[in-house]
């Protein structure tokens, strides 16, 4: 089933002019009520879910895009509005502390037990903004709600009924390279609060991981494994080589290289995907495609994307 199938040209608001993300939601809850019954006898209730939900962890993903959703018991329905802002509103990216000016809202209302259609059609909504930037822009400027649909059927963006790698993953984790040096790759470490980064080559192909375990590794002279009591160091005075060499050397030698068992197809079932973290101990995996470097999964994502939706 495409997404455009799940999208109503009376449910596509072209005109909501309002400060915050909360009064956008509440403003496209009343249109949509006034529209469908369904939503209509439960109003307060998605009202209340919907921004219980925001107010936990924003659902702005960047790019101008936020999808706030919340899952109603006994709703029996399932439903997605856009909204095209005239004047963007401010909203943190996740819980990055990171801030982004949103002016596409993506609003999805589903039964509780419809977890995976929520995935799924944030997924799509992710695939139109991350892969089909063109389209997207279309979308943002168009005032016509029919165009909007005809542009989002253009991609011929699927729904299918099993959540796999490429619902999950994160498209947006930018790839480190064999020639980057320690320094920058700790930076990144720091500000995007990260373990592991993926490692490519200039095409995009994917070679193997850095984790924060290299960068301390590098820094340890040989001789410490073979002392029982390292008291008598000065403090820095094993990093010393660390410090010297962190903005010249590169991660070329020291990453970790391609692994069978840290990459995944973007098809690998949700349940694989749990079973190769839970029970072989892995806490990253990369996705990859024809040898392509697609996102990162990390144990996270999960909680995030599949049991906290």
């Amino acid at each position: 089933m495409k997404f455009a199938s799940y999208l109503d040209p009376q449910l596509i608001f072209m005109d909501i002019q309002k400060e915050t993300k909360q009064e956008v939601i509440q403003e496209m809850i009343h249109r949509i009520a006034a529209k469908d019954s369904t939503v209509r006898e439960k109003e307060n209730i998605i009202e209340e879910m919907v921004l219980k939900r925001e107010n936990e962890i924003s659902t702005c993903i960047g790019e101008g895009v936020a999808i706030p959703h919340a899952r109603i018991e006994n709703f029996g329905d399932f439903v997605v509005a856009i909204a095209i802002l005239e004047k963007p509103i401010l909203g943190e990216i996740g819980a990055s502390n990171k801030f982004d000016e949103v002016n596409v809202v993506f609003l999805i209302i589903s039964d509780v037990l419809k977890n995976k259609n929520i995935l799924k059609v944030m997924s799509a909504i992710s695939k139109i903004v991350m892969k089909n930037p063109m389209v997207f822009d279309k979308i943002k400027t168009e005032k016509n709600p029919s165009k909007i649909i005809d542009y989002i059927e253009e991609t011929g963006i699927e729904i299918s009924h099993k959540i796999v790698a490429e619902d999950v993953l994160s498209p947006d984790i930018i790839p480190v390279h064999p020639e980057d040096t320690l320094e920058n790759v700790a930076k990144r470490f720091i500000l995007e609060q990260k373990t592991g980064l993926p490692v490519v080559d200039s095409d995009g192909t994917f070679l193997g991981e850095i984790t924060e375990r290299e960068l301390i590794d590098y820094g340890m002279p040989d001789y410490l494994s073979l002392m029982g009591d390292l008291n008598f160091l000065t403090v820095g005075e094993p990093f010393e080589e660390y410090l010297i060499h962190e903005q010249t050397t590169s991660i070329e030698n020291l990453y970790r290289k391609d692994k069978k068992m840290i990459k995944i197809d973007r098809k690998t079932p949700i349940m694989e995907i749990c079973f190769i973290m839970v029970y072989k101990g892995i806490n990253r995996l990369y996705v990859i495609d024809h040898g392509k470097y697609c996102g990162m999964i990390t144990r996270s994502d999960i909680i995030k994307k599949v049991l906290h939706i």
